[in-house]
């Protein structure tokens, strides 16, 4: 496909707005990163449920205790992950996590019981399954960021965000050089589910992926910050986290275009001119997430 430079252009610059927004709330301190992935959990729970809802009608007049109570139980998730690095008002954001969940799992069926017309199993398991989805996802990203805060040098250095932002910068920038090589080269369709991508697009966007995530960018992260333990001092694990990353996310996004095929729907939302919703933006992230966790689980921290 030829390169659209107007389409282009416009997802560029709000792209660019787009980046200033999620560096500030990556980097900016610990609570600013738990807001951010607070506001991404509800709003791809927001556009979730209206998909699915267009994909099965059932699911659209599912109660407001449904509704909202799932995407509050699934935040919890959110609050539990943040470990002990968390506390509001002297409490342990971790422990406020860990009951109001409980709360919620005996509640939650007790009041889909008095007020549901009909209790749809399947609806219950459409709502499990984007507490999957989405919540276990975005928990598991502050369960990274709360990993790491340790001492090198003699000095006290918080590192934890470095594998949340290698992992955003990662699918960043395979997406935006797999529409680039495939806008230039990409002759061979990847997958019927999205047929504007490519071979050439993909495996392109992939390897420029985990070459400039492995030699640029961090090195200069590490040349910065001094190396973390176990992952700083073999920089190799950085080229498999970018190629776990990549190939994760564009499963991701491979399922969110299903769903959209299914809905019948162009985008999950409208929260940016060329981009569509949230889950448009993070359909890749939440694939990726549990991916590289488990990497770092399993590997890193053995």
């Amino acid at each position: 496909m030829a390169l659209n430079l107007a389409t282009f252009k416009t997802r560029t610059i709000t792209a660019a707005f787009f980046v200033v927004i999620m560096l500030a709330g990556l980097l900016w301190s610990p609570w600013s990163f738990f807001i951010l992935f607070s506001v991404i959990h509800f709003g791809c729970w927001m556009e979730y449920q209206k998909l699915v809802g267009l994909i099965d009608k059932e699911y659209s007049e599912i109660t407001p205790f449904h509704k909202y109570g799932v995407m509050i139980a699934g935040w919890c998730i959110l609050l539990y992950f943040t470990n002990d690095s968390f506390r509001l008002f002297g409490m342990r954001v971790h422990a406020i996590g860990w009951w109001l969940g409980l709360v919620f799992v005996f509640v939650l069926p007790l009041i889909e019981l008095l007020f549901a017309k009909n209790i749809r199993p399947k609806n219950i398991g459409l709502s499990a399954t984007g507490l999957i989805y989405i919540s276990l996802s975005l928990g598991l990203m502050i369960d990274l960021r709360c990993q790491g805060l340790g001492d090198f040098f003699g000095r006290r250095i918080d590192y934890g965000w470095i594998i949340p932002i290698v992992i955003i910068a990662s699918l960043w920038i395979n997406d935006t050089m797999a529409y680039v090589v495939g806008s230039l080269i990409g002759k061979t369709p990847f997958s019927k589910i999205s047929p504007k991508k490519t071979w050439e697009g993909t495996i392109g966007g992939m390897l420029l992926a985990v070459l400039f995530i492995g030699f640029v960018f961090v090195p200069l992260i590490l040349k910065s910050y001094g190396t973390g333990p176990g992952i700083g001092r073999q920089q190799w694990h950085w080229f498999v986290i970018a190629a776990i990353a990549a190939i994760a996310g564009t499963g991701g996004d491979l399922f969110e275009s299903k769903l959209k095929r299914m809905a019948n729907v162009k985008d999950s939302g409208h929260i940016m001119p060329g981009h569509g919703g949230f889950l448009d933006r993070f359909d890749s992230l939440l694939f990726a997430i549990p991916c590289v966790w488990l990497y770092v689980w399993m590997v890193l921290e053995n």
